[in-house]
């Protein structure tokens, strides 16, 4: 009698757990997939790092280090394909919070804080020849501002400078080594984010004054009109946005947030394995990296991780 109540509770076990199996469906193993892991750390902690991506591998330029924030002058380009750095020319100068983006297969990083103060200064890094070369500075100097290429052209966003947050949008265009004032933000701002998206620029959180902010704003470069874009549930700063297809994941220390353009809806994603604010974030062969940064416990990170995304 014994024995065989013991076979039905087994059997009865058997069903519920893959009752629970089958409830998880075939998004299961995505699902497990899609945490982070640790990829190739950088082989110096830094955060605020001017960062871009070409052609598959991400460049990261600058940075700063210690609790001074002794600016880097450091380049380094990661490679996803064999999880490997590899360290570059050094820049001019040592950067710390500046900005980057690449255009036609040139690096180009503006801006930032140097031992003498803030900088205009634009410089272009070549990979085919592994030069840099300096550009025409910037109007005024910047730090902590967004850096965007779109059409051929690099888009500087707001930033800070002689205690204040700015608005002003300078476009560069490398083709002529000159600058134009773009259409200003809707308001001042500095330690967001910015990204190309759907043919527009969208900016993605910051900080203005003491008020770290949810605010998405949209630019169309066509019209140089902004509009309000969708509110994030959680305020965001020093975050570091990649575009993933239809896609916008925005991520700053412990919140990791995912815009739906399909929806129109924000979601929530898995936490980091290293919460860091000050971090870079890039969508590369289908997995999405966040480089350096600084953690929660204001530590400079050599940190890089991977989150493999789910087949689309």
């Amino acid at each position: 009698m014994m024995r065989a109540l013991a076979v039905v509770l087994v059997v009865l076990l058997l069903v519920a757990l893959a009752a629970v199996v089958g409830s998880l469906g075939p998004g299961a193993e995505d699902a497990e997939a899609a945490q982070w892991t640790f990829a190739e750390s950088m082989s110096q902690r830094r955060s605020y790092v001017a960062a871009a991506e070409i052609d598959g591998q991400i460049y990261a330029a600058g940075g700063m280090v210690g609790e001074t924030g002794r600016p880097l002058d450091l380049l380094a380009r990661y490679d996803p394909a064999t999880d490997s750095w590899t360290t570059l020319p050094r820049m001019p100068e040592p950067v710390r919070a500046g900005a980057a983006a690449a255009v036609d297969g040139v690096l180009y990083v503006v801006g930032g804080t140097t031992a003498e103060g803030n900088s205009r200064a634009l410089y272009a890094y070549d990979p085919a020849t592994e030069t840099w070369t300096e550009r025409a500075p910037l109007p005024e100097p910047r730090f902590n501002h967004a850096a965007v290429a779109f059409g051929g052209k690099v888009y500087v966003l707001g930033g800070y400078h002689e205690g204040e947050e700015r608005r002003e949008v300078f476009v560069y265009d490398p083709a002529t080594d000159t600058w134009t004032e773009g259409a200003p933000l809707p308001f001042p701002n500095h330690a967001f984010d910015a990204v190309a998206f759907r043919d527009e620029i969208w900016m993605i959180g910051g900080r203005r004054g003491e008020e770290i902010l949810r605010d998405v704003w949209i630019l169309d470069p066509a019209s140089g009109r902004w509009r309000q874009g969708p509110e994030m549930p959680e305020p965001m700063e020093l975050l570091g946005a990649a575009v993933v297809g239809d896609e916008i994941h925005a991520i700053w220390e412990s919140t990791y947030q995912i815009y739906d353009a399909d929806t129109g809806s924000w979601s929530t994603g898995p936490r980091s394995l290293v919460t860091r604010h000050g971090l870079q974030t890039f969508y590369v062969d289908g997995a999405l990296f966040t480089v350096g940064g600084c953690t929660t416990k204001l530590v400079d990170s050599q940190v890089v991780e991977r989150r493999v995304l789910p087949s689309r």
